[in-house]
């Protein structure tokens, strides 16, 4: 009774379920990441890198994860969400141990079986947190998560290999195990948190799950802005997945090997993002939010060009690039998986889930993924990963810029297509 009092408090409220959403959706990452920490050198098959295959396996399936999390996600009901996150972590680490146990490169389809159920986790991880006044800091919290979590498991999985000598094929499923118990707590936490009230619903509108007929509406209802946000969402997916997958590959060209950095330079991201999405939590009005959010999204894409810059022309340390690089990217990507979404939808008050949008986007998104990386092995296969990368900072910058403006211009007409629609209507009244 006296947990069920203190989560009234407003900020008990945001810190008990900004700490649930990160610690829960850091731990799936000890899951999936584990696989990026090794580059298996000099290991290939049919004359492609072996980790080329596993990533691009791991990724495939989280890309397919996305397209049924389409259905899934935005037709769950409230109480079968906790019981979901820890079936589909579950059936992945089942995945990893197949990986460990089933020799190269017949393995390689396991890290497809591991990504196929992971890729819906963050959906449902949004259905607890969204049509709230707190969930600017609710979801702040979750996405910083997966920032820091990028870095810290790689840490993670290299200091116990280094520690207990663990090959680099049962790396993922040890790593996996470490993370469990944490997993069942965060999840229970998330249990606790009690359903949006109805202040809530009137401040941002109701959520409830959409069948086929109402997910069809909704992209009709807003088909240029979605569109060519999704496009961008594409671009931007692919090139932090690149950096991501291939860090230890772009840091090692630079002359970085210690592990440590990947919890370093993404832990400084985690928290730029952190305090930067959570301010908008000071924001009332829905739509000046939603300007603000596409405002940081197209400075985040001049940072990335600017930084990528500066490395060449020898002024930034390839450590500080590299970290300005990713407070970028995730100033960029991290709007687009929640926060743009949910005040979108409160500024139009469109009834709807935003899961549902937002895994949409991630099966583009992730498809586009794979295509980078076979494009890198097939059509680029003479340029290292480092020179890949920079090429791609400024293909972004460029580009994704470009598309959010597009993509915010349109909506900004829409909603004072709406606002005098609504003002016509009262006048009527």
């Amino acid at each position: 009774m006296r947990g069920k009092s203190l989560l009234r408090n407003p900020i008990f409220f945001v810190l008990f379920g900004s700490l649930a959403a990160f610690c829960t959706y850091a731990c799936m990452y000890a899951f999936r990441k584990g696989i990026t920490a090794v580059i298996f050198e000099g290991m290939s098959y049919a004359g492609i890198s072996y980790k080329i295959w596993l990533i691009t396996a791991q990724v495939f399936g989280y890309a397919v994860s996305k397209r049924i999390g389409v259905k899934v996600v935005s037709e769950m009901k409230p109480a079968q969400r906790a019981l979901y996150v820890l079936l589909f972590i579950g059936l992945s680490e089942v995945a990893l141990l197949g990986f460990a146990l089933t020799p190269a490169p017949y393995n390689i389809i396991f890290l497809f079986l591991n990504g196929l159920p992971l890729g819906m986790v963050y959906g449902i991880m949004l259905g607890f947190l969204e049509g709230r006044r707190q969930t600017d800091a609710l979801v702040a919290g979750l996405t910083a998560s997966f920032i820091f979590a990028s870095g810290f498991v790689k840490t993670v999985a290299l200091t116990i290999r280094s520690a207990w000598g663990i090959s680099e094929f049962w790396l993922p499923f040890v790593t996996g195990l470490l993370f469990v118990v944490p997993l069942l707590v965060s999840v229970w936490m998330m249990t606790l948190l009690p359903p949006p009230s109805p202040e809530d619903q009137a401040l941002r509108t109701e959520r409830r799950p959409m069948n086929q007929a109402e997910r069809r509406h909704f992209l009709q209802t807003f088909s240029v802005g979605l569109t060519t946000l999704i496009v961008s969402y594409v671009l931007l997916s692919a090139f932090r997945d690149f950096r991501d997958n291939f860090a230890p590959e772009i840091l090692s060209a630079v002359g970085i090997s210690n592990p440590s950095i990947f919890a370093k330079t993404e832990t400084t991201v985690a928290l730029g993002i952190l305090v930067v999405m959570g301010a908008l939590q000071l924001v009332k009005d829905n739509f000046v939010a939603f300007r603000l959010i596409n405002m940081v999204m197209l400075l985040s894409a001049v940072l990335i060009g600017i930084s990528t810059w500066l490395f060449q022309q020898g002024i930034l340390s390839p450590g500080t690039w590299f970290t300005l690089v990713g407070l970028g990217l995730y100033g960029a990507y991290v709007p687009c998986n929640g926060l743009y979404f949910e005040r979108l939808v409160a500024s139009f008050r469109y009834v709807s889930t935003v899961g549902f949008i937002v895994t949409l986007a991630d099966y583009y998104g992730y498809m586009g993924s794979v295509a980078v990386v076979l494009y890198k092995n097939f059509g680029q296969p003479n340029i290292s990963f480092l020179d890949f990368f920079i090429y791609s900072a400024y293909i972004i910058s460029i580009v994704y810029g470009i598309l959010v403006v597009v993509s915010f211009s349109y909506f900004q007409r829409k909603y004072k297509g709406v606002i005098s629609q609504r003002l016509a209507e009262k006048i009527r009244v």
